[in-house]
């Protein structure tokens, strides 16, 4: 499946405003899935999944590197959501800020962190528990 998603199940996106910390698959350079925890947020009306980063983390190197496709899961108890996509890593201020802006809202403020960049996602796939499909 290419180009982005249309994201506008009631019950998807209500999970997606609840705090559940996510896993962040990236591809290493050999093709092996690096899996981390982070948080992530999603935003329905343009399709984009974030997840604020350190810029030497590993899986921002693997984004810059080329390996672009990365997965983000969350689960609690039988519901789980998947957001399948096309990760490229944002260091300009705005794009920061606003990262950070809806990770606060999901999660809490973060610490500072002068290297921090976001990694934005154009979400192209989305599966999940049965309670996600239409």
């Amino acid at each position: 499946m290419s180009g982005r998603v249309t994201i506008d199940n009631p019950a998807l996106l209500e999970f997606w405003t609840e705090r559940h910390l996510c896993t962040l698959t990236t591809l290493r350079a050999d093709g092996s899935p690096h899996v981390v925890a982070v948080g992530a947020t999603l935003d329905p009306a343009t399709g984009l999944a974030r997840v604020i980063s350190s810029s030497s983390s590993a899986h921002v190197r693997h984004v810059r590197s080329g390996q672009a496709r990365v997965a983000i899961c969350q689960v609690e108890g039988p519901r789980w959501a998947t957001v399948e996509g096309l990760a490229v890593v944002r260091d300009d201020p705005a794009s920061v800020a606003e990262a950070v802006e809806r990770y606060a809202a999901r999660y809490r403020t973060p610490r500072p962190n002068p290297s921090r960049v976001a990694l934005e996602i154009t979400v192209t796939r989305i599966l999940g528990s049965s309670r996600f499909t239409d």
